[in-house]
């Protein structure tokens, strides 16, 4: 599929690389000046010191336009960073917090602003209890770790994935109010 179609959704082709005999020409202020001869399409552009860029190659005749091609190609790529950046900004991310089932207060605190800040910040929250060996057996400490949390980030969260077991550690997903 290396046909006239492919190559048009590579780049676009400009100058002496437009093959067709005529063009619906666009001038450089916005005025369409028509179906001409390719010759004539090139002399205007040349004369007007711009470039000869086909828009639309799968149209009959082609649509060309006279136009400052490095200038255009500066401006799409500006538009395309700043939507690439506004996407990245929509999205919602999981953060992960994870947790022993014997916690000092002090650390609990620190975790729970660390929560807070992601709550706020529109990002999902994965709360994670890691229980090593004997800790196996108080799984309700774990239960109750939650719970805690659950109710300290009352108003900025609520709870997506109530608190389970996968193995050897106890997951729950607690969402921002807004969504």
């Amino acid at each position: 599929m290396r046909g006239r179609q492919q190559q048009s959704l590579d780049r676009e082709r400009m100058n002496e690389e437009i093959t067709s005999s005529e063009v619906r020409l666009i001038l450089d202020d916005g005025s369409q000046r028509g179906v001409v001869p390719i010759k004539e399409a090139l002399a205007l552009a040349a004369e007007a010191g711009l470039d000869l860029v086909e828009v639309s190659a799968s149209a009959t005749p082609p649509v060309c336009r006279v136009m400052d091609f490095s200038k255009y190609k500066f401006e799409k790529n500006k538009k395309d960073r700043e939507a690439r950046k506004k996407q990245r900004q929509n999205q919602i991310e999981t953060k992960e917090i994870k947790f022993r089932p014997k916690i000092e207060d002090h650390d609990y605190q620190t975790k729970l602003r660390h929560i807070r800040r992601f709550l706020e910040e529109g990002d999902k929250v994965k709360l994670v209890i890691r229980f090593r060996g004997r800790e196996m057996m108080f799984q309700d400490s774990g239960t109750e770790l939650l719970n805690r949390v659950t109710q300290d980030v009352t108003g900025l969260g609520v709870v997506e994935k109530t608190p389970e077991m996968q193995g050897r550690q106890q997951v729950m997903i607690i969402s921002p109010v807004n969504n």
